[in-house]
């Protein structure tokens, strides 16, 4: 009995121990409905935001377009009533123009213009001093003519000159001085001499960098001319003159100055400078067509120098222009050149001509839209629009 009992603990034992309790399998449970995901639509690409100057740019009429791009000679008469008729982009003041008037007198005459003007005019004087002082040369308005840049170089007193004729031609209403010249030549007999500093390149790279860089704080237009550099060439007023340096000599040499006053500009915050183009044939760029009227000439402005703002013509008025405008347009040639400002006397005849290329497709709309474009952005650098 007690050897049955012994056995029978050891049973129940080992069948505690040993055994698990066998637990139910749960029931299956179904996984959650998925929704299918559709793929992202694909975000149309955004256009990059338009600047002041694009966007007043598609508010304006062909006719509107094509005045801006004529800086003109003022005319005798009418000149308040032709910026209305004609949109003109800007006027250039020469001696005619404040002979014998009052300081009062030309502001106000000034003041006549810019009010007749939907778009503010630019109004330009060529003051560089000494023999081309259109605003100097009259001693109602200062007793007498502004120093030519070499005298100014020699007395070093570059920058308070610049600042000076800022400050008149400013109280006057002119927002543009057409200087400083950044022709390089050391020979008196140079046509062009008297209206340089009369050194070499070097000094000619710091007096340009010095005038544009107070135009610049001053906020006055500037314009370095005559591209692409005007050498020992003959007048341009009274004939055609052939340019037979090399290439090399204009990259070493005459390119200099012009890129010495980008590069102040740029430092100092603009605006930028502009660019007058000379006469001259300059046959180591185009053996054909005087630079103001060259494609290729304004190639290398463009391409080589990496120039962005506005490209002028110098006045179409002039000789050495004349006979490759015969039968067609001087102006319509200037602006398929690369031209963005027309300089002119018969804006009266070339506007017109120039609306009819337009029409008859012998000039791209395109070339009408970019020029006015950055006429339109060099005068908000101005502070005038």
């Amino acid at each position: 009995m007690k050897k049955f009992l012994i056995l029978f603990l050891v049973f129940i034992l080992l069948t505690g121990c040993g055994a698990e309790a066998v637990q139910p399998s749960p029931e299956p449970v179904e996984p959650p409905a998925v929704e299918p995901v559709s793929p992202p639509e694909p975000e149309e690409p955004t256009e990059p935001e338009k600047t002041p100057a694009e966007a007043l740019l598609e508010t304006m009429t062909l006719e509107e377009k094509v005045g801006q791009l004529f800086f003109v000679h003022c005319p005798a008469t009418n000149a308040a009533e032709d910026v209305t008729t004609y949109h003109l982009g800007g006027y250039i003041l020469f001696g005619r123009d404040t002979k014998n008037k009052t300081a009062n007198e030309l502001i106000q005459t000034i003041a006549s213009y810019q009010s007749a003007a939907k778009i503010p005019l630019l109004i330009g004087a060529d003051e560089e001093g000494g023999t081309v002082a259109r605003i100097s040369s009259n001693p109602h308005l200062r007793a007498s003519r502004f120093p030519n840049p070499r005298k100014l170089w020699q007395a070093g007193t570059v920058t308070a000159d610049a600042h000076e004729k800022d400050l008149l031609l400013k109280a006057m209403g002119v927002n543009v001085n057409l200087a400083p010249v950044a022709d390089v030549s050391t020979n008196p007999k140079d046509f062009i001499y008297d209206r340089t500093t009369g050194e070499g390149v070097e000094t000619a790279q710091q007096y340009v960098t010095q005038v544009v860089e107070v135009m610049c704080a001053d906020g006055m237009g500037s314009v370095l001319k005559h591209f692409p550099g005007y050498g020992s060439n003959a007048d341009t007023h009274t004939g055609v003159a052939l340019d037979e340096r090399p290439l090399e000599q204009f990259q070493q040499v005459d390119f200099l100055p012009f890129q010495a006053g980008f590069a102040a500009a740029e430092a100092a915050g603009g605006p930028t400078p502009a660019v007058l183009m000379n006469h001259n044939i300059v046959t180591a760029m185009d053996p054909d067509l005087p630079a103001s009227l060259s494609p290729a000439v304004h190639a290398v402005l463009r391409d080589e120098l990496h120039f962005g703002g506005v490209i002028m013509t110098d006045d179409l008025a002039m000789e050495a222009v004349q006979s490759y405008a015969e039968g067609g347009s001087a102006a319509v040639l200037a602006i398929q050149a690369g031209n963005d400002l027309v300089l002119t006397t018969d804006y009266r005849t070339q506007i017109p001509k120039v609306l009819e290329a337009v029409a008859d497709g012998t000039l791209d709309e395109a070339l009408i839209n970019a020029a006015c474009l950055r006429v339109l952005t060099w005068k908000m650098e101005l502070g005038l629009i």
